[in-house]
């Protein structure tokens, strides 16, 4: 990734001086953008491992990644959702919660629709849904309209509902 190259110039703007600056944070204007600029969780993503394989193929099914903070759990679903040229929608469990989802279901009904293109729904801090949201999830995921990618600081197998947990693969990622 070259540093001082900007991927994204229209996150960029001019103030009255010249000068150019961004409203994006730092850490979101490095995000790595694809699988080789991806560094660390090699258990996964290395040569040859599954998720690895999954996203050179382009057929990924709904994933839960769990580990400590700053581990990489966003950063790896932003990657997969450009690797596969996916839609990407984020929903915060904190701040959002099935009226969001609704919203987000309806606009990835509308681009599949549109043009085949699929929606990978990320829900971060997933297990601060309480079970009637995670259920919510549910119809969505065996339809096919989302693919799910939800991240948790906690144990999945005691913050999430066993029917979301038969319907995903479980990813460990390590600090």
């Amino acid at each position: 990734m070259d540093l001082f190259q900007d991927k994204n110039a229209s996150s960029f703007q001019v103030n009255d001086s010249g000068q150019s600056y961004s409203d994006e944070p730092l850490a979101t204007r490095m995000r790595p953008q694809s699988l080789e600029e991806f560094a660390g969780q090699e258990h996964l993503v290395g040569e040859g491992k599954m998720l690895q394989r999954m996203i050179e193929s382009g057929i990924i099914g709904s994933l839960i990644f769990y580990g400590p903070p700053s581990s990489g759990k966003t950063t790896l679903a932003h990657v997969i959702s450009k690797e596969i040229k996916a839609s990407f929608k984020v929903i915060n469990a904190v701040l959002d919660g099935i009226k969001e989802l609704r919203t987000v279901v309806e606009q990835a009904e509308k681009l599949k629709k549109l043009n085949g293109r699929k929606t990978i729904l990320f829900v971060d801090e997933i297990h601060r849904w309480n079970k009637a949201q995670q259920d919510a999830l549910l119809p969505h995921l065996e339809s096919g309209i989302i693919t799910l990618v939800g991240a948790t600081t906690e144990n999945p197998f005691y913050s999430l509902v066993n029917p979301l947990l038969s319907r995903c693969q479980l990813f460990e990622l390590f600090p």
